[in-house]
C-alpha cells in the first residue's frame, strides 16, 4: 500500500510538468536529466520512440529521486493510451521482464525492489517496452531507446545529492 502512494505521489509530481524543470542537467543520447530545486527533486527523462498509432497520452518514461523523502530511482511511465480496467502491463527490459502496477495512463514499480531491478536491467539493456490493453480492448506497446538512460539517471542522482541535506 505504501508503494502505491509513492506512485501516486510520483505521478502527481511528474505530471506538473517537466517543461517547467529548474535546471537541465544534461541530455544524454534520447534522455535528460533535470533537477527542480524547489520540490526538491531530480529525474531522468524520456519519450517513447514515435507511433503513428492512435493515442491518448504523450508517452514517457522518467525515474525520479526525490532527496528529502529518502526515495531513488522511482520509475514512471506515462503510456499512449488510456487501459482498461484490470489490464495487465508489462514491462520488458533487454531478457527482464516486469509485472508493472497502474491505471489511466499510468505505469510504475509495485516496489522498492522492483525500481531498482528495473533501472539496474535498463543499464545493460538497448531498449524496453511496456505493454497492455487499452480502454477498448486491444493491446498496445510503448518503446524506449536506452541509450544515454544510465548517464542520464548517474546526473539526476548527482544532480541531487546536495539537496538532500
Amino acid at each position: 500500500m505504501r508503494s502505491l502512494a509513492l506512485a501516486a505521489a510520483t505521478v502527481a509530481a511528474l505530471a506538473t510538468g517537466h517543461a517547467q524543470a529548474r535546471d537541465s542537467l544534461g541530455l544524454y543520447a534520447t534522455w535528460g536529466a533535470f533537477r527542480d530545486p524547489m520540490v526538491p527533486r531530480c529525474y531522468a527523462i524520456a519519450k517513447a520512440e514515435p507511433s503513428r498509432k492512435e493515442r491518448d497520452y504523450q508517452p514517457f518514461a522518467a525515474i525520479g529521486t526525490w532527496p528529502k523523502r529518502g526515495v531513488r530511482g522511482q520509475i514512471h511511465f506515462r503510456l499512449s493510451r488510456e487501459m482498461a480496467k484490470d489490464a495487465a502491463i508489462l514491462l520488458r527490459v533487454g531478457d527482464e521482464r516486469f509485472e508493472l502496477a497502474g491505471g489511466g495512463g499510468d505505469a510504475w514499480a509495485t516496489d522498492r525492489k522492483m525500481n531498482a531491478a528495473i533501472t539496474a536491467a535498463m543499464r545493460s539493456a538497448r531498449s524496453m517496452t511496456v505493454s497492455s490493453r487499452d480502454k477498448r480492448g486491444r493491446r498496445f506497446s510503448n518503446t524506449w531507446t536506452l541509450s544515454g538512460a544510465a548517464s542520464a539517471m548517474d546526473a539526476a542522482l548527482l544532480g541531487c545529492a546536495k539537496l538532500g541535506r
